[in-house]
């Protein structure tokens, strides 16, 4: 089943999650809504910062290769389905929106 992420969308961070799923999902959301070098003992975690002054198309672009790169290498568990934008309330601010599969191992 496919699931919507929102960057920046980090209303309740649960410290004890009680289903891998809500795990999976509040990982993405993390990872998405991070920006890379941030993370003190974690650099690597999260987007890249570089498509900051780009136009828009073109920081699209880069974003969604970040997006699967990045979701790929820190949540091996949720495989990225598809990348959509919405804009900011300040011109030029991109919001990455995932949508995610999480990958069953158990089976």
């Amino acid at each position: 089943m496919a699931h919507i992420i929102k960057a920046y969308d980090l209303k309740n961070i649960n410290l004890a999650p009680e289903t891998t799923e809500e795990e999976v999902l509040q990982n993405v959301a993390v990872i998405i809504s991070t920006p890379k070098f941030s993370v003190p003992l974690e650099r690597g975690l999260g987007l890249s910062q570089r498509v900051i002054d780009k136009p828009i198309a073109a920081a699209q672009s880069i974003l969604i290769s970040e997006v699967l790169d990045a979701v790929e290498r820190d949540e091996p568990r949720a495989e990225v389905l598809g990348v959509t934008y919405e804009l900011g309330d300040t011109p030029g601010t991109l919001i990455p929106v995932v949508e995610v599969n999480i990958i069953d191992d158990e089976s």
